[in-house]
């Protein structure tokens, strides 16, 4: 249900920074923003929204114990390098799909911007095999998921065409 859930908001809050942004930078609107400016207020309420919804985490996790701040600061720098390194990647692509949306269309940067999760599960199925061990009938749900996927990537970029 948890995934369930948040896969509906991350596939919601595109509509809302699309929405939030003028299309034409010859014709800019009235209270809308251009991409770089977009990028600085998600960028922004990401970082301010993260004390909220970690905090939260923290002390009414979904499964385990609750941990204090303290608890944050005992992993290594390594553990800590390696979540920054993950939010930069995900930054830049973010702000560089934002920034093409203008010339390509929001439905084709979105699209393809999802594209970076079919990599993601690429990898996770066939390079570091992380199903390996599942239940018999895994393959057959991962085929399904991998056709869904791609299909729902294709009619997104699709949209603007038709």
């Amino acid at each position: 249900m948890l995934s369930v859930a948040c896969g509906i908001f991350m596939g919601m809050f595109y509509r809302f920074v699309a929405a939030a942004m003028y299309t034409d930078p010859m014709h800019a609107e009235a209270g809308k923003m251009g991409p770089y400016a977009a990028v600085f207020i998600f960028a922004l309420g990401v970082f301010l929204s993260s004390f909220i919804w970690n905090t939260f985490a923290m002390k009414k996790p979904f499964i385990g114990t609750p941990v204090g701040f303290a608890d944050y600061f005992k992993v290594g720098f390594n553990t800590h390098l390696t979540g920054i390194l993950g939010g930069v990647i995900w930054g830049i692509g973010m702000s560089l799909n934002l920034i093409a949306s203008g010339r390509a269309g929001f439905a084709i940067s979105y699209g393809l911007g999802q594209g970076a999760t079919m990599v993601a599960a690429f990898w996770g199925v066939f390079i570091w095999k992380e199903f390996r061990t599942a239940p018999a009938g895994t393959p057959k749900l991962l085929t399904a998921m991998f056709a869904c996927f791609l299909s729902g990537l294709a009619l997104i970029v699709l949209a603007r065409t038709l």
